[in-house]
């Protein structure tokens, strides 16, 4: 029995198994590589689901964690931390709100949402404003907030009974939207792609609509960034390719380079609207995490890096749509679905495992969140072995 088998057996016998995993054993990456058990090396054009935003072990985020790790490692939030403070006022200045609210992921960046959204409503009209509208094939976690929240029916079941208060809307359909924006509406969650849908972007028509519609009624927008912010779509927020500025919008993923943070923003109109006992996170804002997103923010906010984000997006696609098999693709940036003509996505994404490229699947599309950092050698080398997955 090999290392990895090995492994993959101790790992089974005492994990409970809620995903369906690849046999594959992680050991150590460096850049946008990685290495199994086994010795056997990848290039990796998923990032963890988009979380290793600098690649593995970058050097200057590594330097910042490790200095953090051994000065204090975790803080109590009855206390105050320099680290935090900068992290939040950089996070802050970067995206354009207000205040923040940290926590551990993006589940929990969307409940901070659903909970600002309702008491915001609740101590201006009182009870009953509660509802919120999500889109038809939106995902926003899996807690049983954000699974009630989220607009696929494969994930209603089994929990029952999920969390009232929350209606669908068909993406893009401006027509269904004015018929659930109703006086017992307190907000409008959305994502401006839908990645776990389909990395699909919603129309810029039906964006504009929603903000119309919610400053109308006092409705708020939550824009849920957990996939497409932190410089994914080769801006900060997908929501400026957009034009627009949600009043809350969540990031998680990426914004800390792979260690566990969520981060809900709000704008000034929320500032206050959580008070003293009303929301907590025993390890939000921890030191570590908050060094490592000011490392991905130094990162990100340096010149002329979220335009090469840009340029390296529209290299990815004009390489993907000269592939015979390749129908299409879709989404922004280096969030990048690809249609196919004949094969199944699952059968390519374990296909390529096998060449030594890990990409991943959303729905019946192949899915690529390469690092940021990803270099064009790297997007040349990854190819050329999904192409040769794609053409045999």
């Amino acid at each position: 029995m090999s290392s990895s088998e090995q492994t993959i057996k101790k790992f089974n016998e005492h994990v409970m198994q809620s995903y369906g995993r690849y046999p594959l054993v992680m050991e150590k990456g460096q850049g946008r590589n990685c290495k199994d058990e086994d010795g056997k090396e990848y290039i990796d054009f998923g990032s963890g689901i988009g979380t290793n935003s600098l690649g593995y072990c970058d050097e200057k985020w590594a330097d910042a964690v490790c200095a953090q790790v051994r000065t204090l490692q975790h803080n109590s939030n009855y206390y105050y931390t320099a680290i935090q403070a900068e992290f939040a006022e950089k996070l802050c200045e970067t995206a354009g709100y207000d205040r923040v609210f940290f926590g551990n992921s993006g589940a929990e960046a969307n409940e901070c949402a659903i909970k600002i959204a309702r008491k915001y409503s609740f101590d201006k009209y009182g009870k009953g404003r509660h509802t919120i509208i999500t889109l038809v094939n939106s995902f926003h976690g899996r807690t049983m907030a954000t699974l009630s929240a989220t607009g696929q029916d494969v994930f209603h079941n089994y929990f029952f009974p999920f969390l009232e208060g929350f209606v669908n809307v068909a993406a893009n359909d401006i027509d269904d939207l004015k018929a659930k924006l109703d006086d017992t509406v307190c907000a409008v969650m959305l994502e401006y792609v839908q990645g776990e849908g389909g990395v699909n972007a919603l129309q810029q028509e039906f964006v504009d609509a929603v903000y119309e519609l919610c400053a109308a009624k006092d409705v708020l927008v939550i824009a849920d960034e957990v996939q497409t912010g932190v410089g994914r779509t080769g801006k900060f927020l997908a929501g400026d390719w957009f034009g627009k500025k949600a009043d809350v919008t969540t990031l998680a993923k990426g914004i800390a380079g792979g260690i566990p943070m969520g981060a809900c923003l709000v704008n000034e109109k929320l500032r206050d609207v959580f008070t003293p006992g009303t929301h907590g996170s025993t390890f939000g804002g921890n030191p570590i995490a908050c060094a490592g997103g000011l490392a991905v923010l130094d990162r990100l906010n340096s010149d002329g890096f979220l335009s090469e984000v840009n340029k390296k997006a529209q290299y990815f696609k004009e390489k993907l749509e000269n592939c015979s098999e390749v129908a299409g693709t879709s989404g922004l940036g280096l969030m990048i679905g690809i249609t196919l003509k004949t094969k199944k996505a699952a059968d390519v994404a374990k296909a390529s495992l096998d060449k030594g490229l890990l990409v991943l699947t959303a729905k019946d599309k192949v899915r690529l969140l390469p690092p940021l950092t990803i270099e064009y050698s790297e997007i040349d080398a990854g190819l050329n072995k999904l192409f040769e997955v794609l053409e045999e």
